[in-house]
């Protein structure tokens, strides 16, 4: 018993350090989860600037690409009529353009007085006219070839900027080449902080012409219209679209050359230029550390939650591991109690019956009464031996199924009163009253219920005080059914032994087990019951005695 006790001990033991273990690796998981959880949010806070930034500048992006290169479509033939309406199309559309600059150019061999002129080449200004939500219509036109010199020196500049490129071009090209897109955008673009200049691309027809006019002699050639744009840009003006609100409380735009306010420090910062005419501009993206710990732990949770239904599993998988164990434990325990009394049950009448048979081998003479004596002893002795193997034998065959149930009609008096006489017989002492109430006959298996009446009479008897050996057997018919009940006045039962006492081999820890119980009487009782599809119920209280109940259908 002490080794079985030490194995139970150690396989707790053993569960106990699982335990330990599993919630140590829990508390690591919970840790290193959360990090790496932290991690993600830090590297997607740095690295979704960039969709952020794409959001923001999409506007801008499709003016340039689109809206910009859209003067070609004219080759050079707007006037300040057609310009206006073009200007108007995007001041409208895109609210970061703040004013646009016209230049109604033109191209020819002609000396020209504001413009610009390289070797025969001239590049001179019809018209300068200018755009924007805040210009009076009054003030549109800023310069006109009427009015010779009155053409501003910063006007002039960024005009003269894009005509060298033209010129620079013309100086070099190769007029059996088509323009590359790095070549439009090198000479036909003039991109500087906040502003964008344009012109027209030209065909290539035009490129020979005007190569013509650079390097030959000619005499005085038409006017070519040539148009120039100037796109001033305000980037306080682009909408700011944050597509990670959950990672940056503010986005907004800098100058490139703005700094982090150093009395903040749980402000978390990353920022990143904007792109081309906006470069000398940042976006400045922030948030304060604890909005970010708020945004790791929403992200941390079903992490969490995962890492405790795992968890939670495991410690399911323990209890029930535990409570197999101990259920096993419990188990053998019984069935090692249970090989304990049947063979002490078996060697009892065996050692009597050697007794019996070595007096009757070595006595000289026997009695009458002497021979009768031994003779009752051997026969008492061997129908213990005999009902002990007969009711192994038959709760094995009912728990198999092997027996049928054999319905005869039974006289219920007859029946009963023949189970109580044969028992009084043995036991003179015993107060056994009958009572039926309801029926005379009904059908059933004889045999199973005599043993089911024996077993539970047995029962009783055994478990009756010395001076008060009671048993009140009631007999019923309650609808379909036929209700047994034998109710004693015997030591009675604590309220926790009684889930037990129909489990095989069980046995409640009284001196009063010290008769010879191997814990199989109620539990045969209980597999005849369900055998026989009926139940068996108990009620008792401890000193004052138990009742036990059988219901049976009652076939008619």
């Amino acid at each position: 018993m002490k080794t079985r006790i030490l194995s139970y001990r150690k396989n707790f033991t053993l569960i106990a350090s699982f335990v330990v273990l599993i919630s140590s690796l829990l508390i690591i998981a919970l840790y290193v989860s959360y990090k790496l959880t932290k991690k993600v949010v830090e590297n997607e806070f740095s690295a979704a600037k960039v969709d952020v930034l794409e959001k923001t500048v999409l506007p801008y992006n499709v003016f340039f690409q689109n809206k910009v290169s859209e003067i070609s479509f004219y080759q050079g033939f707007l006037d300040s009529t057609s310009a206006t309406q073009y200007a108007n199309s995007v001041l409208n559309k895109y609210p970061f353009v703040e004013r646009i600059l016209f230049y109604d150019a033109q191209i020819s061999n002609r000396d020209v007085e504001d413009g610009l002129r390289t070797l025969n080449f001239s590049l001179g200004i019809k018209g300068l006219y200018q755009y924007g939500l805040n210009v009076n219509k009054d003030s549109t036109v800023l310069f006109s070839a009427d009015k010779p010199g009155s053409l501003s020196l910063s006007n002039g500049d960024e005009f003269n900027k894009i005509g060298l490129k033209l010129a620079s071009y013309l100086s070099n090209v190769d007029t059996t080449k088509l323009l590359s897109n790095d070549q439009i955008f090198n000479i036909f673009y003039n991109i500087s902080h906040n502003k964008i200049t344009y012109m027209n691309v030209l065909r290539r027809e035009d490129i020979k012409v005007y190569k013509d006019l650079m390097f030959k002699k000619m005499p005085p050639s038409p006017f070519y219209e040539q148009d120039i744009f100037s796109f001033e840009l305000n980037p306080y003006k682009l909408v700011v679209k944050n597509t990670y609100p959950q990672l940056y409380q503010n986005v907004v735009i800098k100058p490139l050359s703005f700094e982090t306010i150093s009395d903040k420090p749980n402000l978390v910062t990353t920022e990143i230029a904007l792109p081309l005419a906006f470069s000398n501009f940042k976006l400045y993206l922030s948030s304060d550390r604890k909005f970010l710990d708020k945004e790791i732990r929403r992200r941390f949770l079903p992490v969490g939650l995962g890492i405790f239904a795992v968890y939670g599993i495991l410690l399911i998988l323990i209890f029930l591991i535990s409570r197999n164990l101990k259920v096993n434990q419990k188990l053998f325990s019984l069935q090692y109690d249970f090989i304990n009394n049947f063979t002490h049950e078996f060697k009892t009448p065996v050692a009597v019956i050697k007794i019996a048979g070595n007096n009757i081998l070595n006595a000289k003479d026997l009695s009458d009464l002497e021979r009768k004596r031994y003779g009752k002893i051997l026969d008492e002795e061997a129908d213990k031996l005999n009902d002990l193997m007969n009711k192994l034998l038959s709760f094995t065959q009912i728990e198999n199924r092997s027996i049928k149930v054999k319905n005869e009609e039974i006289n219920v008096e007859v029946f009963s009163q023949n189970i109580i006489d044969a028992f009084q017989l043995k036991h003179p002492e015993y107060d056994i009253q009958l009572n039926i109430k309801g029926l005379t006959v009904f059908q059933s298996d004889p045999v199973l219920l005599s043993s089911i009446f024996y077993n539970l009479i047995e029962n009783a008897y055994k478990y009756a005080n010395a001076d008060n050996k009671f048993l009140k057997i009631s007999i019923v018919k309650d609808k379909k059914n036929i209700v047994f009940s034998f109710e004693d006045k015997g030591i009675g039962i604590d309220a926790s032994e009684l889930v037990h006492i129909f489990k095989k081999f069980y046995r409640i820890q009284s001196r009063y087990n010290q008769q010879g119980s191997v814990g199989l009487g109620l539990a045969f009782c209980k597999e005849l019951v369900t055998f026989m599809n009926g139940e068996i119920h108990v009620k008792s209280k401890p000193g004052k005695g138990s009742v036990f109940v059988v219901t049976l259908p009652l076939d008619k």
